[in-house]
């Protein structure tokens, strides 16, 4: 893979994570729980597939391993759960650019968990997230849906931070693709008992939605990513998963006719901007450069 192919394969797989709202919008009997048990089984077989075809090598788990893993996968599956529970309420627009918040998150949560002095440019971003948020929410009413999703996709921000600071704890021991099968794998188990009552009632065109939520915007997209840093900088790749975001809130606008506002289109910009300024700072501290972890 060369630097053309690689940077393809990274919009590639930005366009599959952001439409993840829309796959799951488009399974319209299907609960977020059995949307997320289906996303992290479809998951699972691809990520299989694409350890099984790389050859990597599988690194023997310690007890530490099992239980990030473990933690990890519950805070996924709250994370994907939430975020699909968003979208049901108040759309695929919102619900993306709430999830959108989890770098400001991430830097509030780093200065409290890791004890690291939050810089004044990162105070700059939690400012310009803050300002997005506001912008995208015609009126803070609970109970609009407008808000409601908001809340719910704060919440897949909140999630998907800790997941990623969790990994961040793990120090990259284990292989990126072996620690994302093994947490859909968590995932799995949790949501059967909550999905398994209502399977049956699922329709045959929501199970395709689902298969290619998990196969296309969990399975390739990541594989896609891991492939890609091998050629391309993580800061770069950072930049062009900002992207994602704006993938989705298209697609979503031609396919459900999701129009944005003029107001939510400015706090769109706001926190898309945030997001590259965000990967930006990461990619010139070292020392602590936060891995990327699995999107949405």
């Amino acid at each position: 893979m060369n630097h053309r192919t690689a940077l393809g394969a990274l919009h590639i797989g930005a366009l599959f994570f952001g439409l993840t709202g829309v796959f799951g919008k488009l399974a319209a009997s299907a609960s977020p729980a059995i949307i997320v048990f289906g996303r992290a089984a479809f998951a699972v077989l691809a990520l299989s597939l694409f350890a099984s075809l790389a050859r990597q090598g599988w690194y023997s788990l310690k007890g530490q391993d099992i239980r990030r893993l473990l933690l990890g996968g519950v805070l996924l599956a709250g994370h994907w759960v939430s975020f699909f529970i968003a979208v049901k309420v108040g759309g695929v627009a919102i619900a993306t650019l709430g999830f959108a918040s989890f770098p400001a998150f991430t830097v509030i949560l780093e200065g409290l968990l890791f004890h690291e002095r939050i810089r004044r440019n990162e105070t700059l971003l939690v400012l310009l997230v803050s300002i997005g948020l506001v912008l995208v929410t015609p009126s803070f009413d609970l109970a609009s849906e407008a808000t409601g999703g908001l809340l719910w996709a704060l919440l897949s921000g909140l999630l998907f931070s800790l997941l990623s600071l969790t990994n961040r704890a793990g120090s990259g021991r284990l292989p990126a693709v072996q620690a994302a099968l093994w947490q859909n794998l968590v995932v799995t188990l949790c949501l059967l008992p909550v999905a398994l009552p209502g399977l049956a009632a699922v329709a045959p065109m929501d199970w395709l939605w689902i298969a290619l939520l998990g196969i296309f915007c969990t399975g390739v997209a990541h594989s896609l990513f891991v492939a890609s840093l091998a050629v391309i900088k993580a800061r770069t790749a950072a930049v062009v998963f900002g992207m994602e975001p704006v993938y989705g809130i298209a697609v979503a606008w031609a396919i459900f006719a999701e129009t944005p506002t003029p107001r939510m289109l400015l706090g769109g910009a706001l926190i898309i901007f945030a997001i590259v300024l965000s990967s930006r700072l990461a990619a010139q501290q070292p020392a602590r450069q936060r891995p990327l972890a699995e999107s949405t």
